[in-house]
């Protein structure tokens, strides 16, 4: 094979670059942990063939989402997020008119208190409920909920997105002055996140035909059983009496969020290590992996959950999910663009230099490609420094690491057609034209505009 390894630094980038997109583009076929396994047939070729040294892979991130799935399994299992949930449905019920406006910022907050999208599983049974019993046309706010509630990740202070898009931006040569890393970050996502769920909320309102024009709904439910079935039995946690150890557990949980929160706005009150000259606050990666863990462990104890249970739920089972496609994933693109970026960077540099909003739509393909922000992330960022993207714009443009609502093969998306019985959810015959693409394009443009306004504001551009 050693043609492969005398051939010019061009032709091997291209035959490599078509390896890793093969493998993604099956990886995301085949769904769930495969999306990381077939990272391993990429590293072989690479390594082997290619006698390209291995990177290295993303340890911090894989294990930050192993404590944060963990804590919000165990919240889970303790029937602590049953207790948001319930409050989150009476503010929905109280307003079932702006039912489209209020689900996907109340869906967001979930995500940003809890450090992944996989919330919204529970709640779109009740967002669908509300809006077919009050007429309201149940492709709004469920298309609106599922998208930001993956919009929120990158606004959540426990998310492995935030850690790890902050972790890139301290660590690049091209410092930005006055960024200190965790809570600047955050005042640019959290309020571009959430005009940018506020601005799905006004289109999702008037989006579609209402109910009682809708030709295709009216022939559903004029046959008696399809009305049952679309009008169903009433999925709702009203009127459940939650034990107190939930509301314990709850707290907990929201408690472990505001310590970290406040370690990394005041640094001062993390420990710091190193050799004299060098010594430096704890990394909030540590932080939050420690304080995830140590609010499962409180709620296992004060609530005496089933640790049997953790294991078994949809957020760990997921997240478990994720851990493998951020390790397959991210050692494939870190061996294969670490030892082209210096050629990469004579050919994007300037590109990407001279039209900022290029690296914006880069990344949304990368995530699309990955289905996921941590590993998108993961993925280009380096490479994005590497060619001379300025950290300003990668911050400003933060929100664009979301973009697996191109396609709707997300699980989220999915359940949300799926729990959808009046058939208005829908993925369309060409498949591009699904009812998540609209909304998930005017999120995301939404917030890059916020969040490049704020970045400007803030004085780092």
């Amino acid at each position: 094979m050693d043609f492969l390894i005398n051939m010019s630094e061009g032709t091997q980038f291209a035959i490599q670059l078509v390896i890793v997109l093969l493998c993604l583009l099956y990886g995301a076929r085949k769904g769930g942990v495969a999306l990381g396994m077939l990272g391993g047939i990429g590293l072989v070729m690479m390594v082997f063939l290619f006698h390209v040294a291995p990177g290295k892979p993303a340890i911090d991130v894989m294990l930050t989402i192993v404590s944060v799935v963990v804590a919000s399994a165990t919240l889970q299992a303790s029937g602590g997020l049953d207790v948001m949930l319930q409050i989150a449905e009476k503010l929905l019920r109280r307003n079932p008119k702006y039912i489209s406006i209020l689900s996907p910022l109340v869906t967001a907050t979930l995500t940003v208190l809890c450090g992944t999208g996989h919330v919204v599983y529970t709640i779109l049974p009740i967002v669908y409920d509300i809006a077919i019993k009050n007429g309201i046309r149940p492709e709004r706010p469920m298309a609106a909920t599922s998208v930001s509630a993956q919009m929120g990740i990158i606004a959540s202070p426990v998310s492995v997105a935030v850690v790890t898009l902050t972790a890139y931006l301290l660590g690049a040569d091209q410092h930005l002055a006055n960024f200190d890393g965790y809570v600047d970050l955050l005042k640019i996502t959290i309020p571009s996140t959430y005009c940018g769920c506020l601005a799905i909320g006004i289109f999702s309102w008037f989006r579609g035909k209402d109910l009682d024009k809708d030709e295709d709904f009216q022939k559903l439910i004029s046959d008696p059983a399809q009305k049952e079935y679309v009008y169903g039995s009433t999925a709702s946690l009203m009127g459940v009496k939650l034990p107190k150890s939930s509301w314990t557990a709850m707290w907990i949980f929201l408690g472990a969020i505001a310590v970290v929160a406040l370690m990394g706005y005041f640094s001062w009150l993390r420990p710091s290590f190193g050799p004299e000259g060098k010594v430096k606050p704890l990394s909030m990666v540590s932080v939050i992996q420690i304080f995830m863990l140590l609010a499962g462990s409180i709620i296992l104890i004060c609530t005496k959950c089933d640790s049997a249970k953790i294991a078994k739920g949809d957020i760990f089972r997921s997240g478990m999910v994720a851990v493998v496609a951020v390790f397959g994933i991210s050692w494939m693109a870190e061996t294969m663009f670490t030892v082209h970026t210096p050629m990469m960077k004579g050919f994007l540099g300037g590109i990407v230099q001279e039209h900022p909003w290029t690296y914006a739509l880069m990344l949304l393909i990368v995530s699309k490609f990955v289905n996921s922000q941590a590993a998108a992330l993961v993925a280009f960022v380096p490479l994005a420094l590497g060619v001379g993207v300025s950290p300003a714009i990668i911050l400003a443009f933060a929100p664009a690491c979301y973009g697996y609502y191109i396609l709707p093969t997300y699980p989220s998306d999915l359940a949300a057609i799926q729990f959808d019985r009046s058939g208005t959810t829908h993925i369309g015959r060409f498949v591009i034209n699904h009812s998540f693409i609209i909304p998930g394009l005017i999120g995301v443009f939404v917030s890059c505009v916020i969040g490049y306004l704020l970045t400007g504001m803030y004085g780092y551009l």
